[in-house]
């Protein structure tokens, strides 16, 4: 039974690294190589602290001492492995931990931003900066008739249909009704033309025919409610938001411009 586990974990590639490595380690002590990896590793009372800390965080409990205990030890076994990997050069080349540190970094350049609040200066600048980006869009309530494809016996129906004599409206995917639906869900079940001619159609009674990507329809606008520019007060998270994520992304910017400026750098073209 134990010969069998050993043969097992013989077939394992991380004891075949580990062997390799610490061959390497005995080979360059053999030669008189200095060794720079740091071999202390002391856990202070701040450190026992915060890992006691995170476990509370993830159990809603404090650890028993025999849990602490079994933590610090995975920490040691974390921070002995971490260190080994560095010294043998694991880190380079590898895209995995190249994409975590920029994280790391974009991290760095960007964390105080997050927890800010902006005053409300800031944000009535904010908004007028950017006041088109909160505009709101035109709503509309409609009932539609879809008249078919041919233009003129589209005007035939619309005609019987204004004249209160009974049309057989064609079967049509869409809603036969929409209440205050914006401009854009009109444009996207319509198309463009569609929804931009319900602007200026006449209210509370059929009228067109007006043309949709399908074809040709008898519409009856009954609300129009015209786009405007809602309160600060009314969108102030809103705007706290937006304004806290632009700013992350022009200090990340001017962060990496800074680091940019640091280096020389060469290109080869083919």
């Amino acid at each position: 039974m134990i010969a069998n586990v050993f043969k097992q974990a013989l077939r394992e590639p991380l004891v075949h690294f580990l062997a390799v490595g610490s061959a390497l380690f005995l080979v360059m002590g053999q030669l008189g190589s200095e060794d720079s990896l740091d071999r202390s590793i002391t856990i202070n009372e701040a450190e026992v602290t915060r890992l006691a800390s995170q476990w509370e965080q993830t159990w809603s409990r404090p650890p028993s001492a025999q849990e602490l205990d079994s933590v610090i030890r995975d920490y040691i076994k974390e921070e002995v492995y971490f260190r080994e990997a560095m010294r043998l050069g694991l880190d380079a080349d590898d895209p995995i931990i190249r994409r975590r540190l920029r994280a790391k970094m974009e991290f760095l350049a960007t964390a105080e931003i997050q927890n800010m609040e902006p005053s409300d200066t800031t944000l009535q600048h904010f908004y007028a900066t950017n006041k088109m980006r909160y505009t709101e869009k035109p709503t509309f309530s409609f009932d539609q008739q879809f008249l078919g494809e041919e233009e003129d016996k589209a005007k035939a129906s619309l005609a019987a249909l204004i004249a209160g004599e009974p049309v057989q409206a064609q079967p049509l995917s869409v809603a036969a009704s929409m209440d205050s639906a914006p401009s854009d869900t009109v444009a996207r079940q319509f198309g463009d033309a569609f929804a931009d001619s319900l602007r200026t159609l006449p209210q509370g009674r059929w009228s067109g025919p007006v043309q949709s990507g399908f074809g040709w329809h008898a519409v009856r606008v009954r609300k129009v409610v015209a786009s405007g520019s809602p309160k600060l007060s009314d969108i102030r998270q809103r705007l706290s938001n937006d304004w806290r994520a632009d700013t992350q992304t022009i200090r990340e910017a001017a962060a990496y411009q800074a680091l940019l400026d640091g280096y020389d750098i060469r290109i080869a073209t083919p």
